[in-house]
């Protein structure tokens, strides 16, 4: 790659082009960053955005034939991947990785000199990245953080290495309401330093806080390039207009008349440990419902959801399954009980084997836990699979030749062909674009009142995926702060913290141009 010597511009990206096994993942694509800016690239998953991105850093899928021009600083492109958990050592405390980049930087001065820069720099990296507990932060190792915290210092990193480009990739997927909001404040922090941000991103609430300039693409090409003010003004593509209309797109799960309690959990009180990490009152579920377990990460709302498919064990409490106990772990659940309560987990390609088909692993489900014939469990899955938009040409392939959203459908489909009686989704919506997300959304509303023996548990931070439910529990610290009809809590709060997650969900405040 090249040094940048076009005028005003800190990167550029010419008719990139990216093919892998002979298909174009990336077709055509140009960029251009100017300094403080924030370009937004949004799409649907597999669209070519994390590819576009990438290649910023000079990094492309194993395999891929590249063409194009892409020119950069001479200083490292800084990085904020989507699980930034991934790019720490485990085995260093924070405070050390930050300081071995930070003397990096200061081999020019006199050796006196240098530990007082090195802690000057470190705190200065950790300020732009809204670190607030600076000093008890640098003791800690990248474990012991929440994924905020270390979104954050893989934001510091990235300013100490002296970055004029940082690409952050879907930063706030995953978040609260409230954590987005301290997002958008730390990115538009950085492009006030003059700072390029490029933000790969499906929030368009995020995109619309912070870009400067919107490139919407699809199937690797960009199909709409302009100033955010007239892009969401006035879209002139009809996959721009599609993907707009889906924001304010919504689907509710009505009540279901005479259902059955099929779901009861606790009182329960689970544990990390020596340490109470939840505490719920009871929760039922009839056949035909939708609870959806919203709150601040931390909360307890995962280990809600794990205790309820027996992948968190260490818990007092009854979880009852149409009025019979299920054992507190999955290892000791018979083969109907597991497949009657599954659970998609977040990070869906944790949950997949890298080496093998995505097809082979969802038609396992129901050959392992319904004894169907292979055959007919690949027609199933296929089925399946194609009515969640994954055509049999892509789940052929394995796991790392799927975009994250991609994966996220495919483990829905697999905890589909189990034929769950109840289902437990983990935010399963927030690596989703809005389209996407809304196709998802249908399938489980419809799921719901067709099959009439399911319930469904919702986890998530978006409220908007939250007003699917028919109830909704809010929790804070490990406990319910609240829970009732959805249509009531969204409409009118009780909690401090209901009317906050409402209130900042509503649109996370523009960032301050200058």
């Amino acid at each position: 790659m090249n040094a940048v010597n076009a005028v005003n511009a800190v990167a550029e990206i010419e008719n990139l082009r990216v093919r892998v096994d002979g298909r174009a993942i990336v077709d055509g694509v140009n960029l251009r960053l100017l300094p403080g800016t924030v370009t937004a690239l949004v799409g649907a998953s597999g669209s070519g955005k994390t590819t576009t991105g990438l290649a910023l850093l000079g990094e492309y899928p194993a395999g891929a034939r590249v063409t194009g021009d892409v020119r950069v600083p001479a200083e490292p492109v800084g990085y904020v991947p989507q699980h930034p958990g991934t790019v720490l050592n485990p085995a260093r405390r924070v405070g050390a990785l930050l300081r071995d980049i930070a003397r990096t930087r200061v081999r020019h001065l006199p050796r006196r000199q240098r530990r007082a820069a090195v802690g000057e720099r470190v705190l200065e990296a950790l300020s732009l990245a809204q670190v607030s507990d600076a000093e008890t932060m640098l003791g800690r190792y990248p474990h012991q953080l929440s994924g905020g915290q270390q979104q954050r210092v893989v934001l510091a990193q990235a300013l100490l290495l002296g970055a004029r480009v940082i690409v952050a990739d879907e930063p706030t997927t995953g978040q609260d309401a409230l954590t987005k909001r301290r997002v958008v404040e730390q990115l538009a922090a950085v492009s006030r330093q003059g700072i390029a941000v490029v933000l790969l991103s499906h929030d368009l609430d995020v995109v619309r806080a912070l870009a400067d300039e919107v490139l919407v693409m699809r199937d690797g090409r960009v199909v709409e390039s302009a100033p955010a003010e007239r892009l969401w003004r006035a879209p002139r593509h009809p996959w721009t207009s599609r993907l707009l209309a889906s924001e304010t797109t919504a689907t509710r799960i009505e009540p279901a008349p005479g259902g059955g309690e099929l779901l009861r959990v606790g009182p329960l009180t689970a544990r990390h440990g020596r340490t109470v990490v939840l505490r719920t009152p009871e929760l039922v579920l009839r056949a035909g419902e939708c609870l959806a377990v919203v709150g601040r990460s931390g909360s307890g709302k995962t280990t809600l959801g794990r205790s309820i498919a027996g992948l968190h064990r260490d818990h007092d409490g009854e979880v009852l399954l149409a009025g019979v106990p299920l054992p507190r772990s999955l290892r000791d659940r018979t083969r109907d009980e597991l497949a009657a309560v599954q659970y998609v987990f977040q990070d869906a390609r944790a949950a997949f084997d890298e080496y093998r088909p995505v097809l082979v692993q969802v038609a396992r489900t129901a050959v392992r836990l319904r004894e169907t014939a292979e055959a007919d469990a690949l027609a199933e899955a296929l089925t399946t699979l194609a009515g969640l938009g994954l055509d049999e040409d892509l789940v052929r392939r394995r796991p790392g030749r799927l975009s994250g959203g991609e994966l996220q459908r495919a483990a829905l489909a697999r905890a589909l062909l189990a034929r769950p009686r109840v289902l437990v989704c983990d935010e399963i919506t927030s690596g989703l674009d809005p389209v996407t997300r809304q196709g998802i959304l249908d399938t489980l509303a419809g799921l719901v009142r067709d099959r009439g023996d399911l319930c469904l548990v919702l986890i998530t931070h978006d409220l908007t995926t939250a007003a699917l439910a028919t109830r909704i529990a809010v929790l804070e610290a490990g406990g319910v702060v609240e829970e009732g009809p959805a249509q009531r809590l969204l409409a009118a709060p009780r909690h401090p913290l209901s009317v906050r997650l409402l209130k900042t969900a509503a649109r996370p405040p523009a960032r301050t141009r200058v």
